[in-house]
């Protein structure tokens, strides 16, 4: 392969936005064409007056952009978005499986929570049945609840799902 057509490889990169900036940012990219993805979480707020169910950023400050290198710079000027996200030195890509977990996560019923905690690594285990089969992470125990954690390589960042205990064996 060539370096021109190297270059030319979209591949999915995390970017920070501005505080509370997401869902314009993500609208501002989109309007550019660019292929964004931003994981929504639908959840219950409480005003002084009201109740009401709003979608809100699953990871805070987050989105995720399919591009090539050659758009970095265009969607660094894009009003919202504050950075990449670096790791040794280079902007930190995410494999395209990353993104097709966070979709399977987000469309099934169970119940999600994202920590930036930095959690001991606990054994490897797979989702032997449902709707999330097949994915793999770590276990995390609190009190009598089962959690199934991802971690999400170089965004230092983790979603925790809670799973029945029968749905999971060893990797």
């Amino acid at each position: 392969m060539n370096l021109s057509a190297a270059t030319n490889i979209k591949r999915w990169y995390p970017v920070y936005t501005h505080s509370r900036a997401e869902k314009k940012a993500y609208q501002a990219l989109r309007l550019k064409g660019i292929e964004t993805y931003l994981p929504l979480q639908r959840q219950m707020r409480q005003w002084s007056d009201r109740k009401k169910w709003v979608d809100e950023p699953l990871i805070k400050s987050y989105l995720f952009v399919c591009i090539s290198p050659q758009e970095q710079m265009e969607v660094l000027m894009t009003k919202g978005i504050s950075r990449f996200i670096y790791f040794s030195g280079k902007v930190s890509a995410m494999p395209d499986r990353q993104i097709e977990e966070l979709r399977l996560l987000l469309d099934s019923s169970y119940e999600l929570e994202v920590t930036a905690e930095n959690l001991m690594p606990g054994e490897q285990v797979e989702i032997k049945a449902g709707p999330l089969k097949g994915m793999r992470g770590e276990i995390i125990a609190y009190g009598s609840k089962t959690k199934f954690l991802i971690r999400l390589g170089d965004l230092q960042q983790s979603i925790m799902v809670t799973v029945p205990l029968a749905m999971i064996e060893r990797a």
